[in-house]
């Protein structure tokens, strides 16, 4: 019995090579994470697959591991769609320490890199692919590269690819791809254009769920502090003097990522930054220097929320509310990793409350609000001036939590059409169901004959809904499957 919890437990019997597995045990991965045990016995069975888990969860080995294992068999090539070039260069790096003693080759076909050096790579014929949409569609285009010869595609990231705007590629790098191979579709949420290319370019795939959509990292401690813009760098300074070790900012724009950038290092800190604007080397430098801990803040925009495995990230403060509630899952699943606590704290102002309760809503769970003595002030005067001007916002405050006065008119209310002439009066409507128009002479006239016409309407409307007796179709496999991610996605 112990045995057999143990085998469960470990990379043991998932139909693994025991080549791999003697790779893996000396790499130190001996249990497999909940998306790893459930998709690679699915993967070794060349079926195809769609995977619903967050980011950090081990996807990269849940299908590196079926990957290696089934080209060696089968040969051919694999290809690893993802949406940045940080993504990309980590799935490389984990994909070479696992073949490295097998002979692994790789390619990484990512922008902002010279293409020259990827033409080399690829001369050497690599087993695996890795490439971000744009410069995989540019080599397709150059004929640097021949897809024909995919046999395993996986798709990780997906949602994000979507939202970067890269589904018009996905499209065209799906009509590349033979018809005949193994599909690998990794995603945090399943939005509708996920069920529709999961229906149409899959084969009855399988769905694994690890977690739900929306669910946030556990072990997070979560904070919501309601501050005016103003006050917002002199409290993360203060944030950053009284907390210790490393601290990931998020902000929304790259020129506010500069910006802070530069005044955080104004007043003592070491701080990267990591956006679009930069170049492949300044972001990896940055990236590897966070990791090193020679700086220790790294302010970056959304791009680095699913691109950044760090371990050791102690803080994440989210300076500017993600736009998307999505986003902020993504956000602070960069802490707490690998089994550890960590902390999230989120600047939000007074306006954003409503983005606060959809975030409750995508994760669930009701967030600690907590305001500033500023905020505090600043509200309480609101407050005072509305109830000096008489106006119908917000009168007075109970309890810390803002509430709404009723509005109160001294004017009497205005009287409309027969109350106010008191007097029949001539409108001409149209009666749908006969086709052509009547005068009515007065209201009641009116009301009257427009009430017998729906009821008329009714009586016939379910004298033909009892005749209606529609052929129950059956559903196909594929069409079963589609209203099943649907259900999901909703």
């Amino acid at each position: 019995m112990k045995n057999t919890q143990q085998e469960a437990l470990s990379f043991n019997g998932l139909g693994i090579a025991p080549k791999l597995l003697e790779i893996l045990t000396k790499l130190g991965y001996l249990t497999p994470t909940p998306i790893q045990l459930q998709s690679i016995p699915v993967s070794l069975e060349r079926k195809d697959m769609v995977g619903i888990a967050q980011t950090g969860t081990g996807k990269t080995l849940a299908f590196g591991i079926p990957m290696l294992q089934l080209l060696a068999v089968h040969k051919g090539m694999g290809l690893v769609v993802l949406p940045t070039r940080e993504l990309a260069l980590q799935v490389d790096d984990h994909l070479k320490i696992i073949g490295r003693k097998i002979g692994l080759r790789t390619s990484v076909l990512i922008g902002g890199e010279p293409i020259n050096k990827q033409l080399r790579t690829l001369k050497f014929k690599p087993h695996i692919v890795v490439a971000t949409p744009g410069r995989l569609i540019d080599h397709a285009g150059r004929g640097s590269v021949n897809l024909s010869n995919v046999k395993i595609l996986v798709l990780d990231e997906a949602d994000m690819m979507l939202d970067m705007g890269f589904l018009p590629q996905i499209k065209d790098i799906l009509k590349l791809v033979p018809i005949e191979r193994q599909t690998m579709l990794f995603s945090a949420t399943m939005p509708n254009d996920i069920v529709k290319i999961a229906s149409k370019y899959m084969t009855l795939p399988t769905r694994i769920e690890v977690a739900p959509q929306g669910t946030s990292a556990e072990n997070v401690e979560q904070e919501i502090i309601v501050i005016g813009r103003e006050s917002k760098f002199d409290h993360l300074r203060k944030i950053l003097t009284d907390t210790e070790g490393s601290v990931l900012i998020f902000m929304r724009t790259k020129h506010a990522v500069k910006n802070m950038t530069k005044k955080i290092s104004q007043i003592g800190f070491s701080a990267a930054e990591i956006h679009s604007n930069r170049s492949l080397v300044q972001r990896r430098k940055a990236l590897e220097g966070f990791k090193l801990g020679q700086y220790r803040i790294l302010i970056a925009t959304d791009i680095a929320a699913r691109g950044i495995d760090v371990k050791e990230i102690e803080l994440v403060i989210n300076y500017d509310i993600p736009e998307k509630s999505g986003d902020y899952v993504h956000r602070i699943g960069r802490t707490a990793r690998a089994g550890k606590n960590g902390k999230a704290i989120s600047f939000v102002m007074p306006s954003q409350i409503k983005n606060v309760r959809e975030i409750e809503k995508l994760i669930n769970k009701t967030l600690k609000i907590n305001k500033t003595a500023a905020e505090l002030n600043a509200l309480k005067e609101v407050v005072s001036n509305n109830d000096q001007r008489g106006s119908t916002k917000t009168n007075f405050i109970r309890r810390g939590r803002a509430v709404r006065k009723p509005f109160q008119s001294n004017n009497k209310p205005r009287a409309f059409g027969v109350e106010a002439s008191q007097k029949p009066f001539n409108k001409r409507i149209l009666d749908r169901t006969t086709g052509y128009s009547k005068t009515y002479k007065s209201f009641k006239s009116n009301k009257n004959t427009a009430s017998n016409n729906m009821s008329g309407n009714s009586r016939r409307i379910s004298r033909q809904s009892k005749n209606y007796n529609p052929v129950q179709l059956s559903l196909t496999d594929k069409e079963k499957f589609r209203r099943s991610m649907l259900r999901v996605a909703r």
